[in-house]
């Protein structure tokens, strides 16, 4: 899909093209246009979304859409505190767990960053998250698949400050995959029939 610009669905709309793809249309297509850019704000939703990242590394984001009320239930609705509190017996019940992606570096990183983020203040988690979110006044709004970058100089400083704090399994590219899915950026283009919906209610 490089270099492509929006494609349009079958209900006559036009959207980034990875919201049409392959097998995965109708839930892609629904992830596009009700989930992917919109502000998440609260710690245990971006501790949630921070792991599905981590998780999807490697794999297809269809993957881990499909698998994300598997998700919800392994790990406690992804409540902050309850994670902390996970033992090795909650690893191997995890490693059985067909629900998930049973990848043990991936799960006890999960839990490794919950017991990290468990020691921060209430709203620490959104706040240091938020902070990294560039100004959109300076960033163009892309127009084909080509102008949305994998990396930015405000993900690599989101993982290296994320990094220093103790979190596990969050590079430069999933720090970015975690802003553009939580609406620190907004990576619709600029044809895209979200965006420009966005832009009616501005």
């Amino acid at each position: 899909m490089t270099g492509a610009g929006p494609a349009v669905g079958p209900d006559g709309l036009p959207r980034c093209p990875w919201g049409l793809e392959g097998e995965g249309l109708a839930d892609y297509r629904a992830y596009h246009d009700t989930e992917w850019g919109r502000p998440v704000h609260g710690d245990d939703a971006l501790y949630e979304r921070l792991c599905l990242e981590a998780f999807q590394s490697g794999l297809s984001w269809l993957t881990i859409l499909r698998r994300r009320e598997g998700f919800r239930a392994a790990f406690a609705g992804f409540r902050i505190k309850e994670v902390a509190q996970f033992a090795d017996a909650d690893v191997t019940r995890l490693l059985a767990d067909p629900g998930i992606i049973r990848n043990r570096a991936k799960i006890t990183a999960a839990i490794a960053n919950a017991r990290v983020a468990a020691e921060l203040a209430e709203g620490e988690l959104d706040a240091l998250i938020w902070s990294y979110a560039p100004d959109p006044a300076g960033r163009p709004v892309p127009r084909t698949a080509a102008d949305v970058p994998p990396v930015t100089p405000e993900s690599t400083a989101l993982a290296r400050e994320l990094k220093r704090r103790g979190f596990r399994f969050v590079g430069p590219t999933t720090a970015y995959a975690l802003m553009q899915a939580c609406g620190l950026v907004d990576d619709h283009l600029a044809d895209c029939h979200v965006r420009r919906a966005a832009a009616r209610r501005a």
